[in-house]
């Protein structure tokens, strides 16, 4: 089935034969559902701290940071801004030439609202010879619309998320990328440093590397401290191949075969290469005016505080169970805090001989820790928190999206549908082990729990995979905790209109 052409294009890629043999196989085979147990909420699986103890946490977060630790904030940040237009880009080639949609209407009517709106005056001045109160008197909005999305204006349809203009301030406008590198230094800075990443596309690097060269000064005068800055691109070797509907392998109109990039699961590679005691994790467009970060910051130093308080505890239980010397009522302490704390539970543990069930705790112990923020359901898209069953019969805490429950279970969609809390990708994470050494993430990853969908290529039908996700499947072998955060902390921007939010103004 493979020539000796595919399979040189294959080696380019840093992919195995065995590689894509798998993933053609997996076409094929689908994907199993989870097993569901329930959906997670306060006092099964989401903890919400009471003021005392979030001051403890957040104090605990403060020591660990004087320590000199390597603390990153992890930014995947290479989508394309192209679907926030996408209602705007249906205006442009509508058969009509005013605002007739609810959209298009508030677009317009609050257009001087928008961070960018000076910057796209200025191009229709520069383009059009009218600015744009002008150009709206004369009818003419596509003009204006035109200058927004094109690359004759501010080419918005086709920069990233993160180098768009979010929000104004007195002395100027700001990025998302700006906003992080704030964020960056306000709670995941040591030592006088913030070490932040961006995940990028490779179209877009040098945008990113100028942008950071123009602003990071004046981040670096505003606190006082030096930036890291870094980027990553995803990986070749994580791009998928994809079939056509029979699963065989689908090919260009050149006979190549045609690979496509294998989703935000891919992103555990670059996850993998980063190193740092402790890093955080939150998406790009997910960022609010200075005046309204508090509640970010405050939640951010809670959630990391939690943290390093579950890794110091796991920490002194891993050197305990090295050390040979425990008693039982040691190993039932261990035992309640992998239950109890980390929500992890093994239904037939009573069954395991005592050198078994040293061996079960280490292992559960013995692995990469996250805190996941989660904000209550208020219908907003993401992940939502679940106890799950995994591949070694254990029940633990994942965070699931739709395509992975069994719609056709009515138990498990009710469970989805009244879930009281969803994760708006607000994670951070401990990836080194009480030795000081790197977990390998990859090895924590459950490989069962991919995508499969469909799309299109030059009007031929195709089917895609997709890796399991960052916060899924790539990261269901972590020990996992979740924390209720206030919904004030996640203010994602999916539409251009969603700048028009009070959170964003």
């Amino acid at each position: 089935m493979l020539s000796p052409e595919d399979l040189k294009q294959i080696a380019e890629k840093g992919i195995t034969e065995e590689q894509v043999a798998t993933q053609l196989e997996e076409f094929k085979k689908g994907f199993p559902f989870l097993k569901l147990e329930a959906a997670a909420g306060i006092g099964r699986g989401v903890i919400a701290p009471a003021d005392s103890e979030r001051a403890d946490y957040i104090a605990k977060w403060e020591a660990y940071k004087a320590e000199g630790k390597k603390i990153v904030k992890f930014v995947p940040a290479s989508g394309a801004a192209s679907r926030m237009f996408k209602d705007m880009f249906a205006f442009l080639g509508a058969d009509y030439d005013e605002p007739r949609t609810d959209f298009e209407k508030k677009f317009f009517d609050n257009i001087e609202k928008f961070a960018f709106y000076d910057e796209l005056n200025a191009a229709c001045v520069k383009n059009e010879g009218k600015d744009i109160a002008a150009l709206v008197a004369a009818g003419n909005y596509k003009a204006v619309v035109a200058n927004m999305l094109e690359s004759r204006g501010l080419n918005y349809g086709q920069l990233p998320k993160g180098l768009l203009l979010f929000h104004r301030y007195e002395d100027g406008v700001r990025t998302p990328l700006e906003e992080h590198l704030v964020e960056g230094a306000l709670y995941a800075s040591s030592a006088g440093e913030a070490n932040v990443h961006f995940t990028v596309s490779h179209e877009h690097k040098a945008l990113f590397e100028k942008k950071v060269a123009e602003k990071k000064d004046k981040y670096v005068a505003k606190f006082g401290i030096n930036y890291n800055i870094s980027f990553s691109e995803q990986k070749p070797s994580t791009d998928t191949i994809a079939a056509n509907p029979d699963n065989t392998p689908f090919r260009n109109a050149d006979g190549s075969l045609l690979f496509r990039p294998g989703g935000h699961g891919a992103l555990i590679q670059n996850l993998n290469d980063i190193d740092a005691d402790v890093i955080f994790v939150k998406n790009i467009d997910n960022v609010v005016p200075d005046r309204l970060k508090n509640d970010t910051v405050t939640y951010k130093q809670l959630i990391a505080g939690i943290l390093v308080t579950l890794q110091e505890k796991v920490f002194s239980y891993l050197r305990l169970l090295d050390s040979g010397e425990y008693s039982n009522s040691q190993i039932e302490e261990i035992i309640r805090f992998v239950q109890n704390d980390l929500c992890c539970r093994k239904p037939d543990i009573k069954n395991l001989e005592d050198a078994d069930l040293v061996i079960y705790l280490r292992s559960k112990l013995n692995r990469p820790i996250r805190v996941c923020g989660v904000v209550k359901n208020v219908g907003e898209p993401g992940g939502g928190p679940f106890l799950t069953y995994n591949q070694d019969g254990t029940i633990s805490l994942q965070i699931l999206e739709s395509s992975q429950i069994d719609k056709s279970n009515t138990e498990y969609m009710k469970m989805f549908t009244e879930g009281t809390h969803f994760n708006p990708v607000d994670l951070v994470c401990a990836v080194k082990n009480y030795k000081g050494e790197p977990f390998n993430l990859p090895d924590y990853v459950d490989k069962t729990t991919g995508f499969i969908s469909s799309k299109s290529k030059n009007g031929k039908e195709l089917k895609a995979l997709e890796l399991p996700g960052l916060w899924n499947g790539a990261m269901s072998n972590w020990n996992t905790v979740f924390v209720e955060v206030p919904l004030s902390t996640f203010n994602p921007v999916k539409t251009v209109n969603d700048l028009l939010r009070e959170q964003h103004q």
